[in-house]
Parts: structure tokens; C-alpha cells; sequence
């Protein structure tokens, strides 16, 4: 049996490490951006000098040959499902039995004028790196668009470069349509200190370019020009999924696909930030472009394909990131605004680089989620209270085993209980003055 990959990141390579684990079927994995497949979030650190680009790299070059496991460089122009045969820029026609589609995230490009001038680009793939380091030369100031990841990893890049860098963010707080009021404006202090020109509630309106074609400047949507020599577009990313257009595989902002990753063709599977869920579990999202969830479907994939039928169970929501100095961590539900009959429990540490925050059921105090900046907490800890329907009173008391290093890292466990206490003993008394006021209105109504 010939198992095809088209694409080579954490999700297509994982789906090609298992099923070599599992079977003796012949492997080929395709990506038309490098033969080795790396780590895309290692990206800045190569253009930050601390680490080469071959570091990047998942596995050593003798591990394919080992492995048996078949890499092309090319590129996939057509997919037919009938035939069961992929049509390759180069190689031309190639017969696959079971095709596994794990193309990825492909950057989202808005229709802004002069976006094709030289020294506008986004960062996603390894040529993107190549880019910022040929441009990085001479450069006096980047114009960084957009509030997401990627968009603080580019400015911390040029950061450690000594590079001027402003932010244009269309929300008015980083990242506020994800992180809760406190943590937004926590990483707003924090880019500004560090600093960035963060203009909050700002759009791009033009890239301005010289003579030669190349950026000069830009103009934002209240006409204010910002002169730069690079504008990084990180305006967010979207399924790789063009080439499948006329492949007769149904299709929607992803390739769809059921519990067991199949995809509406046959012997067709789709994996990674390309694959959209028909039917996700609860409190997940239909395309989820983590790391982590690309890597356990590729493991899935591989154990239904190797005869090991099997459902993708991604477990309670996790993501990580790092804003400059502050490490950023989420276990469950924690949504930049809570739904009703949700309370958290709020602090932060005086310095303002430190906060936890946990979510849980206001009615059954059940534990739903943390919110984690500055401060790591054990996942798997973490995630077993939320799966077991812990009470936040629990949680509270047993908070020390949550610690990731307890050996060397600041305890805040005594600050947490203190504030639960104080904001219960004010809503008993809150409580209180309401049933006081009831009975006082019943008996006046007696009168």
C-alpha cells in the first residue's frame, strides 16, 4: 500500500513517524517549501542568533533513509479522487492508495494597496525568514500589521536587532478578542515597555512605495504616514486548501472531515490546520491551527490507517505563547468575555507581569478553566480537575500540586485563597443586605 503526505509539518510528519511505526506500508511525504520538514516556531529564534537553521530541524537527516520514509520536493497542482492520482509541478503524475492531506495554514492577504512592494511580507514559511534577512539590512523601521502571535514574534525578531518597530492593531487591546480584559492590557504595558510603538485601534489603509518598488512608508485609515522600510502582514492565516478547488472533495473554510479525520472522498484523510471537524467536541472549534492538535491527528490518522479504527479526542482546550518576557498558558475554557453563569477568580501580582486566573461554574463551582500569564501550572494537573468537575474550593486547597517547578518558583497558592475568601465573604454579605431589603419591602408592604 502507498500511503501520500502532501505537506510536512508536525501533523503530516507525525501521521508518516506512526504509520512507519505500524506498518511496512510504502511512504511518501510532499512539501514544495523544504525537504526537511522544522519547526515553524523556532523560526524567530534563527533570525535572533540562538539557534542554526539546521536546529530546527524535527529529526536528524539520517532518520527518513531509516525510516524508509520517501520526501519530494514539489508541488501538488491537482488531485483527482477517481484515479486515485496526484498531478506534481515537477515529477508529474503519482498513484496513492490512501492520501493524507496536511497542507497547513496558508497567510490570510487583504487587498491593501502596495502589497506587492518589495519589503512587505508576512512570516509563516522558512523562505519568509530568508526574506526578513535579506531586508533587515539597513533597515531603519518596520511597520508590523496585526495583533496576533506571529505579529510579536516579528517585532520581538527586529527588537533584537535594534529596529524601530511599530504595531498596527485593528482591536483597541492586543489580542482582546481572545484574552480577557486584565491579560490584554497586561500585554499592552508590555509591548510598550518593551519599547514597540503600539497603536491600538489603528487599520492600514496604503503601503506606500519608492521608485524602485520598494516600501517607503504607510498610511493608516486616519491618514497618519508611518515612513518604514518593511511591513510585516500578520493579519492571521486561513486553511491551505486552493489546490483541492476542483478535487470533488467537499470542502467549506477546510477540508471536512468526520470524527476519524476521512474527508467525503475515499481513502482520503485531511489532518492539521488545513482539516475543519463536521462535528467538534465540545467547546472545541471546528479548525483548531495548534501544534499540538495537528500533532495527535497525525498520530490518529495513522492508527485508523494501519487498521487501528480511531476517534480524534483532542481533550480539553490548551495553547501556549510567549509575549516577549511573559509566558502565556490556557487549560480549558477561558473566553475574553464570560458567558452567563461563569465566574473567575482574578489575581494579579503586583508587578503586573503575573496573573492567574480561574474560571468555574458560578451555580456548581465546578473548575472550567485557567488563564495563565507569567506562572506555568502543570497540564496534566490541570487538566484532571477540569475533567473531573473539581469545585474551585478544591482546586483552592490542593493548588500546590499545580506548581511546575514548587523547588524554585514563587508560590501564590496563599494569595489565591485569600482573594477567594474576601470575594465570598463579600457576596454573603451582598446576600445578605438583598434578603434584608426583601423582608423589610414585604413588611412595609403589610403596613
Amino acid at each position: 500500500m502507498h500511503i501520500v503526505i502532501i505537506g510536512n509539518g508536525i501533523a503530516g510528519t507525525n501521521a508518516a513517524r506512526f504509520i512507519r511505526k505500524w506498518s511496512d506500508y510504502r511512504i511518501t511525504m510532499i512539501s514544495d517549501e523544504t525537504l526537511h520538514p522544522f519547526s515553524r516556531t523556532a523560526l524567530m529564534y534563527c533570525y535572533m542568533g540562538h539557534v542554526r537553521q539546521r536546529d530546527t530541524q524535527l529529526y536528524e537527516a539520517h532518520f527518513w533513509a531509516k525510516n524508509r520514509i520517501e520526501r519530494l520536493l514539489d508541488r501538488v497542482e491537482q488531485v483527482d479522487t477517481t484515479s486515485k492520482t496526484l498531478l506534481l509541478r515537477q515529477s508529474g503524475a503519482l498513484h496513492y492508495d490512501k492520501l493524507i492531506i496536511a497542507t497547513g495554514s496558508t497567510p490570510n492577504r487583504p487587498d491593501w494597496p502596495g502589497q506587492e512592494l518589495k519589503g512587505v511580507q508576512g512570516l509563516y514559511h522558512l523562505q519568509d525568514l530568508e526574506g526578513m534577512e535579506q531586508l533587515s539590512q539597513g533597515l531603519q523601521h518596520a511597520v508590523v500589521v496585526g495583533g496576533g502571535l506571529i505579529g510579536i514574534e516579528m517585532a520581538e525578531m527586529f527588537l533584537s536587532r535594534n529596529i524601530p518597530v511599530s504595531m498596527l492593531v485593528r482591536e483597541h487591546s492586543y489580542w482582546g478578542n481572545v484574552l480577557p480584559g486584565p491579560e490584554s492590557a497586561m500585554i499592552n504595558r508590555h509591548i510598550i515597555e518593551h519599547g514597540i510603538d503600539l497603536r491600538l485601534g489603528t487599520q492600514l489603509k496604503a503601503i506606500e512605495g519608492d521608485k524602485q518598488g520598494r516600501v517607503h512608508s504607510v498610511l493608516t485609515q486616519n491618514d497618519k504616514r508611518i515612513a518604514c522600510q518593511f511591513v510585516g502582514l500578520t493579519t492571521g492565516v486561513s486553511p491551505n486548501i486552493n489546490f483541492l478547488r476542483r478535487s470533488g472533495i467537499e470542502l467549506n473554510k477546510g477540508v471536512l472531515v468526520d470524527e476519524q479525520l476521512r474527508s467525503s472522498a475515499p481513502d482520503v484523510f485531511a489532518i492539521g490546520d488545513c482539516a475543519e471537524l463536521r462535528r467538534p467536541a465540545s467547546g472545541r472549534r471546528p479548525i483548531e491551527a495548534v501544534w499540538y492538535t495537528g500533532r495527535m491527528m497525525g498520530q490518529t490518522v495513522a492508527a485508523t490507517i494501519c487498521g487501528q479504527e480511531t476517534m480524534y479526542k483532542p481533550g480539553i482546550w490548551f495553547n501556549s505563547a510567549k509575549f516577549f518576557d511573559i509566558e502565556y498558558q490556557v487549560y480549558g475554557s477561558v473566553p475574553a468575555i464570560n458567558p452567563a453563569g461563569i465566574s473567575s477568580l482574578y489575581w494579579e501580582h503586583p508587578d503586573g507581569k503575573k496573573s492567574i486566573r480561574i474560571n468555574y461554574e458560578s451555580e456548581s463551582l465546578a473548575v472550567t478553566g485557567f488563564n495563565l500569564m507569567g506562572i506555568r501550572y502543570r497540564h496534566e494537573v490541570c487538566e484532571k480537575w477540569i475533567l473531573e468537575g473539581r469545585s474551585i474550593e478544591a482546586v483552592l486547597q490542593q493548588l500546590s500540586l499545580a506548581n511546575f517547578d514548587p523547588e524554585f518558583y514563587p508560590k501564590h497558592e496563599q494569595e489565591l485563597v485569600s482573594l477567594y475568601n474576601r470575594l465570598e465573604q463579600r457576596n454573603v454579605q451582598l446576600q445578605t443586605r438583598r434578603s434584608l431589603t426583601m423582608v423589610q419591602c414585604y413588611l412595609k408592604s403589610k403596613v
